[in-house]
C-alpha cells in the first residue's frame, strides 16, 4: 500500500498550525510586519485627526499588527531548532 500524508499523525491541519510557514517564511512575514508598522505610522501621519475613534484605531491595529508579527519573528529566529536524538 502506498504511504500517503493521510496516514501519518500529523495532518495538514495539524502542520498549518505547528508554525511551519514561520520557519519557511520568516523574511516575508517580517516584511509584512514592517509594511503594517509603516501604514500605522502614514494612517497617523495622513489622516486627519478629526476623524475621530477611527483614526486612532485604525493607527493602533496597524501598529500592534506590526509589532506582533515582528516579535514573533523576532523570537522564532533567536530560537535554536529542537535537536533530535
Amino acid at each position: 500500500m502506498v504511504h500517503t500524508d493521510g496516514h501519518t499523525p500529523l495532518t495538514r491541519w495539524a502542520r498549518a498550525w505547528s508554525g511551519c510557514a514561520l520557519e519557511r517564511h520568516k523574511l516575508l512575514l517580517a516584511v509584512v510586519g514592517a509594511a503594517c508598522v509603516a501604514a500605522g505610522i502614514l494612517v497617523a501621519v495622513l489622516v486627519p485627526e478629526s476623524d475621530g475613534p477611527a483614526w486612532v484605531m485604525a493607527v493602533a491595529g496597524c501598529l500592534a499588527a506590526g509589532v506582533v508579527l515582528l516579535a514573533r519573528v523576532a523570537v522564532a529566529w533567536l530560537r535554536r531548532p529542537a535537536r533530535l536524538g
